[in-house]
């Protein structure tokens, strides 16, 4: 499978994780197995050819839950797919129906939504229509304390809540637990740390692991490889 990411303009820092493109090629097996590792993110994936099934047959327009566990894709030969991967506040922003309804699992967008507009054309048409949508505000509070702490306390502090009104809030808006949440985001940037630091254990320490061994065992909970495994293989979020 051919993976590749856009550049975001900086005042999309915060709201995008990325915009993307996929594609399987049309002379090779009828289906390809792929997986996906979760990241803490909402995808919103438009197909232009193929088939693809996760869990049951996708449409060509739908949306991605957060995911608590590595989603196991089948994807057809020729299918080619461009991809908004955004954080939950941003979904939320962009009228999106609530995250919480969705975890580990998929849901249509209507050609009549304005989430459907954002993803019109090509990659390059998405980028520009979030810069119109987003303009220069940044995200919430709350999503850059997430972005920028590592702990639920440090989450807690920075915006002024106790510890008990942080969980019943993201309850409600993201569906599992902030210290769930924040593993997720830890993976995200673990996957990424593998295939950037010269060895495992550089990154390890650089995602705040308490050793190699700690990363190598949420590895193999939530994406289901080892880190050693993953360096060589990832495509973005793809193993």
């Amino acid at each position: 499978m051919r993976y590749a990411e856009l550049p975001l303009p900086p005042s999309h820092l915060g709201h995008v994780a990325a915009v993307w493109t996929a594609s399987v090629p049309a002379d090779g097996p009828a289906w390809v197995e792929q997986e996906a590792v979760p990241d803490g993110c909402i995808e919103l994936i438009a197909r232009h050819g193929g088939r693809s099934v996760w869990r049951r047959e996708q449409p060509d327009l739908f949306a991605t839950g957060l995911a608590t566990a590595t989603a196991k894709l089948r994807l057809g030969a020729g299918s080619r797919f461009t991809g908004l991967k955004l954080w939950p506040w941003t979904w939320h922003l962009l009228g999106g129906a609530p995250c919480s309804g969705f975890t580990d699992d998929w849901i249509g967008i209507e050609r009549s939504s304005p989430l459907a507009a954002l993803m019109e054309d090509g990659p390059e048409a998405i980028v520009a229509r979030l810069t119109e949508c987003l303009g220069a505000t940044g995200p919430p509070a709350l999503g850059a304390a997430l972005l920028e702490e590592s702990t639920v306390e440090a989450v807690a502090r920075r915006m002024g809540l106790s510890h008990r009104r942080l969980q019943r809030l993201f309850a409600r808006d993201f569906g599992m637990p902030p210290s769930s949440y924040l593993r997720l985001l830890r993976l995200k940037n673990a996957l990424a740390g593998v295939r950037e630091h010269s060895t495992l254990a550089d990154a390890a320490a650089a995602e705040g692991y308490a050793d190699q061994a700690h990363m190598a065992r949420e590895f193999r909970s939530l994406a289901g490889l080892p880190p050693s495994a993953a360096r060589t293989r990832a495509k973005g979020p793809f193993v």
